[in-house]
């Protein structure tokens, strides 16, 4: 929980300084998360301790130069490099992505489910629950996940509501057990 609310700190700073000097720094952050989840040996540079730092600044800077990273982008991970907080880079990113939706005034989510693919009227009426109790525009994936007996699972940011059958029977259990 320590590291999230960091993160959360650190995601609030980068988006104020990237509106101050005009730099998309969400974009910038996207497309350094696509880089890094691409090459499994960028990964384990960055975020394995096997590596100096000096060694993992000379990686990211050489990323930062192709990519065309902005200078805020490039110092603030160079700083985590430093400090020894690079571990927490992609909660930063998760972080700043949130953020950057609740300011655009829509949020991301799942649904997941047995089937191959939802209802879209059922989806409708959960985009509209959403809609309505929050005020931001929902764009919810569906995935499939046969760990669900029945029912659905939905996910928005920190809330989710379990209608599946797997939680309405463990929710039975503990009530007859609690008696």
């Amino acid at each position: 929980m320590k590291e999230k609310a960091v993160a959360r700190v650190y995601a609030k700073s980068l988006l104020e300084l990237g509106d101050e000097r005009k730099v998309l720094i969400p974009d910038e952050l996207v497309k350094l998360t696509e880089v890094i989840n691409s090459s499994n040996e960028l990964e384990n540079v960055l975020f394995l301790d096997l590596f100096t730092m000096e060694e993992k600044k000379v990686v990211f800077m050489e990323i930062a130069t192709k990519i065309g990273l902005s200078p805020i982008t490039t110092e603030t991970v160079k700083y985590l490099i430093d400090e020894k907080r690079i571990g927490i880079l992609p909660l930063i990113i998760k972080e700043v992505i949130v953020m950057d939706d609740e300011r655009k005034g829509f949020m991301n989510g799942t649904i997941e489910g047995t089937d191959a693919a939802i209802d879209p009227t059922f989806k409708l009426k959960i985009e509209t629950f959403l809609k309505n109790k929050f005020g931001r525009e929902p764009h919810l994936a569906y995935v499939q996940n046969k760990n669900i007996s029945a029912g659905y699972k939905v996910t928005v940011e920190d809330l989710q509501l379990d209608a599946s059958l797997d939680n309405q029977l463990e929710q039975f259990k503990q009530s007859i057990l609690s008696e």
